[in-house]
């Protein structure tokens, strides 16, 4: 593929098709946040009005309480304490950042003259994934 008109080409599509993505990942958050104040105005009018539940154009809209809980920042470890001393240590679950790990990984390679290092054999898959940059280019 060495027809640079076929190269700009896809240079124009790539470019097109982020600033599009960039509009509909923007457009997503506006829609969202329509859809949480109309939510939680309908939900106080259904509340101040004592309406469990009414059917408009075949749908039903019904009044739902849902508890919601997090950790609270400081305490997490003595959460997971508290949650294993209970019995409850199951709904635990550790993880490790994917973008945080391969920049550990890519370290250890370069420290490890460009080898995975021995210790990291088979705990971890590395690949390199080619990608084409996009960027406004100075003037």
């Amino acid at each position: 593929m060495n027809n640079p008109e076929t190269m700009f080409e896809l240079a124009d599509r790539l470019k097109t098709l982020r600033d599009e993505k960039k509009e509909l990942e923007q457009h997503l958050k506006d829609v969202n946040a329509k859809l949480d104040e109309a939510d939680a105005a309908l939900a106080q009018i259904m509340t101040d009005t004592e309406t469990q539940n009414f059917t408009r154009s075949g749908t039903l809209f019904c009044l739902t309480n849902t508890v919601r809980a997090s950790a609270t920042a400081d305490r997490k470890d003595a959460l997971f304490d508290a949650l294993r001393a209970e019995g409850h240590g199951g709904l635990i679950y550790e993880t490790v950042n994917a973008n945080s790990l391969s920049a550990f990984v890519k370290e250890q390679i370069a420290e490890n003259d460009d080898k995975l290092p021995s210790w990291l054999h088979g705990l971890v898959n590395v690949f390199e994934k080619t990608t084409v940059g996009v960027r406004k280019a100075a003037r």
